[in-house]
């Protein structure tokens, strides 16, 4: 969009060129001898009588003959105010101001309009609407500049407010002030408002004008109208770059990578030249499509065309590079270059953060995270700080990561920054302690707040309802209906869950009801999972049987493994059988499917059975699984697979272990016989989570917890296992595996016993 301050001041320029000289020369009167000054740069040029240079003067040189006291002519004080903003120094600008109040010069029009733009541009919008406000006379430009100002400055709402003034006061905007308008209307993702404001521009036909119409095809993209944005960009008569680069973003941020490339492609075919911005959008579409091949077109077009040091486009790329998993790439980038800013910072941390969502295993993953936290210490020993963007991306890799510690370190660092109070980072540390286990800080933290977001209130309720603390979560989510927020998908899975772990189904069905009728929401498979969880708790499995063949779609793995659970738990062995065949389909090549299946025909005894699953499983080659465990500890990551001989301590390790299992048994221990196809006998007693603990437990102080992430299920033997040990160490166990969060104390998990599925 245009520039509202040169566009203010060509305007008034044109009102009053008969009688002012031009904004750009700058006369200063004493008592004897009139000097002028024209503006080059950062620098004056002293004038002679003849209008011929006589001397350079710096800005800080200009303003102390200023102040020294002689008269200026009032058009003059337009190329030092122009300094001002240029340097963005507020306290040079009062200076002037100061002066134009002490000679008199406050009466002239065009040098107050000019000086609400100069006081916007610096950040001091207060002191823009008090100029404003005493103004000799308002027209549109006077309007425009205040309305930009506070667009400028994230105050769209009072940018509205002094819109609708200007209407009210008879004057009409201009395009520019239509156009700004639209912007304040993006900021507040008002599509309503600036439905309004875009009648008035088809009303008064500026629907092609370049400004107006960028405008629009920003604001229907901020909003989710992509159609309407589209619709806007070909409405526009003459297209510039800033036209093209809109629409190619709109399609990147709304989820149509494929058609913002053809606009890309239509942009360069039409002999419009990308920028810098044009760049950065499209490098962001092609990283949404994860389309290596061509952003790596777009990185030499951007060599190419002279912004290969270009630090904007320079960052797009590397993140770009990171999301395809070009990790070497990204980090020579990163390394080429001469100055980095904390954009940079944040793309490569987020960057591993994406990599880890797209890793291959959890092994990968969990070393992209690793990654991530160290480029995090590098930024904080750069001597740069961190923004609320940089913790919220950390934070979330420590959530991934179960890394506490690491977490807690940074939740000091948000105290001191003074980031603690942003209600992202405050979320974000909810989100990172409810799943390193610490449900209690969670809620500190959520209780400390002092602006809450919907996802601040659905993160603390499905915290409290996967830590099994059911009556907490549904009370939160009633706080939440009083408070006024309006809950989502999300946050009546948290109420149903709340409502699964404690067997409350009266309440369950209650909100599934008032979910669909009340909020209009239809249900997806995360809440009939839930309702099916609460029915095989309570042993229903004919009316959980019911719900399943209810559904208006198939049936995920995950509804499937806790209906199979259940079955095998309460005895309904026709059921389980006919849900393993399901889950087989779903998922034939799956070595846990198998596992579930083989469980269930060991607890039936049909052995046969069992023979002709291992003779599957030997054919499938699934004997051999992906089960890994890692710990950290002090910021140092120890990973294990079963029956891993090749540790360091292993010989420790096992005889810790050796000697849990002899005192579990005096706890009532039975170590559960596997028949699993493996190369070890006793294959359970050295599952790789076990080993972490074990691990654990002799590298950690006897006061700390141990956290530890598993790639797979859990089996039921090792959970057993953990929760007799819990209670001859006194020991805080913490199991994060691939499908939830066990919190073992004192002999029990937070998981009740329905987190294990063989």
């Amino acid at each position: 969009m245009a520039s509202v301050p040169w566009a203010a001041a060509a305007a008034c320029t044109l009102e009053t060129k008969s009688r002012q000289p031009s904004s750009s020369l700058a006369t200063l009167k004493d008592k004897n001898h009139t000097v002028s000054y024209q503006r080059s740069g950062s620098k004056l040029i002293q004038l002679n009588g003849n209008s011929e240079p006589v001397r350079s003067l710096g800005f800080q040189e200009a303003l102390s003959v200023l102040t020294e006291g002689p008269k200026v002519q009032t058009s003059s004080y337009v190329s030092l105010l122009q300094e001002c903003v240029n340097r963005k120094s507020l306290s040079n600008a009062e200076i002037i101001h100061a002066h134009i109040v002490k000679t008199g010069s406050h009466q002239d029009f065009f040098v107050m309009t000019f000086l609400v733009n100069v006081y916007g541009k610096c950040g001091n919008m207060e002191e823009a609407q008090k100029v404003f406000d005493n103004l000799p006379r308002i027209n549109v430009v006077s309007w425009t500049s205040l309305i930009s100002g506070y667009v400028q400055n994230s105050q769209p709402e009072l940018a509205i407010h002094v819109f609708l003034d200007m209407l009210e006061a008879g004057n009409y905007p201009t395009n520019v002030t239509l156009g700004t308008a639209l912007t304040a209307c993006s900021s507040l993702e008002s599509i309503r408002l600036g439905k309004q404001i875009h009648a008035y521009v088809v009303k008064y036909q500026t629907e092609d004008d370049t400004s107006v119409g960028n405008s629009l095809c920003s604001l229907y993209s901020t909003c989710g109208s992509l159609n309407s944005a589209i619709k806007a960009f070909n409405r526009i008569r003459e297209k510039n770059v800033m036209s093209w680069t809109t629409v190619i973003g709109a399609c990147g941020e709304n989820g149509e990578a494929v058609q913002g490339l053809r606009f890309f492609s239509k942009m360069l075919s039409e002999g419009i030249q990308p920028n810098e911005f044009t760049l950065t959008s499209i490098s962001s579409v092609c990283g949404t499509m994860l389309s290596l091949r061509v952003g790596a077109q777009v990185h030499s077009l951007g060599i190419k065309l002279g912004y290969a040091s270009n630090l904007r486009v320079r960052n797009s790329i590397m993140y770009l590079y990171l999301k395809c998993g070009l990790v070497d790439e990204a980090q020579k980038l990163f390394d080429g270059m001469s100055h980095v800013n904390l954009v940079t910072w944040n793309a490569m941390i987020a960057g591993h953060a994406q990599m880890m969502d797209l890793a291959k295993d959890d092994l990968s993953a969990h070393n992209g995270g690793t990654e991530a936290l160290s480029i995090f210490s590098k930024l904080n020993s750069s001597g740069m700080k961190p923004d609320l963007y940089t913790f919220s991306s950390i934070l979330t890799i420590c959530s991934r990561l179960v890394a506490l510690e690491q977490g807690e370190q940074i939740h000091a660092l948000t105290l001191k920054t003074g980031f603690l109070s942003d209600v992202v980072v405050g979320t974000a540390l909810v989100n990172m302690y409810k799943k390193c286990g610490r449900i209690e800080r969670a809620s500190r933290v959520f209780v400390e707040m002092s602006t809450r977001t919907l996802i601040s209130w659905t993160s603390m309720i499905t915290g409290f309802a996967n830590h099994s603390l059911s009556h907490q979560a549904l009370q939160l989510f009633e706080d939440m209906l009083l408070a006024g927020v309006r809950p989502n998908q999300v946050t009546f899975v948290g109420a149903l869950a709340a409502c699964s772990n404690a067997g409350m189904v009266y309440e369950a069905l209650g909100y599934f009801e008032m979910m669909q009728k009340e909020y209009k929401i239809k249900p997806v498979m995360d809440h009939y999972m839930c309702l099916i969880d609460m029915f095989v708790r309570l042993g229903c499995i004919e009316e959980a049987f019911d719900f399943i063949k209810k559904m208006d779609f198939e049936p995920n793995e995950v509804i499937w493994s806790v209906f199979i659970a259940g079955c095998r738990r309460h005895g309904n062995m026709e059921l389980g059988f006919y849900a393993a065949e399901q889950l087989l389909k779903l998922k034939p090549k799956d070595r846990e499917s198998y596992a579930m299946l083989l469980d269930i025909f060991v607890s039936a005894g049909r052995w046969e059975d069992v023979a002709v699953v291992n003779n599957l499983m030997r054919e499938e080659k699934l004997s051999d699984t992906d089960d890994w465990s890692w710990i950290r500890i002090k910021d140092k990551v120890y990973s294990f697979k079963p029956n891993d001989g090749l540790h360091p301590q292993s010989a420790e390790i096992f005889k810790v272990l050796d000697e849990l299992v002899e005192k579990a048994k005096g706890f009532g221990y039975k170590q559960q016989e596997s028949f699993e196809l493996t190369d070890e006998e006793s294959a359970s007693v050295y599952h790789s989570e076990k080993l972490a603990i074990a691990f654990g437990l002799l590298n950690t102080p006897i006061v700390s917890p141990i956290l530890v992430i598993k790639s797979t299920t859990m089996c039921r033997d090792c959970h057993n296992f953990i929760k007799i040990i819990t209670s001859l160490t006194a020991r805080e166990i913490i199991v994060r595996d691939s499908k939830r969060l066990h919190k073992f104390v004192n002999g029990h998990c937070t998981c009740r016993d329905f987190g294990v599925s063989f």
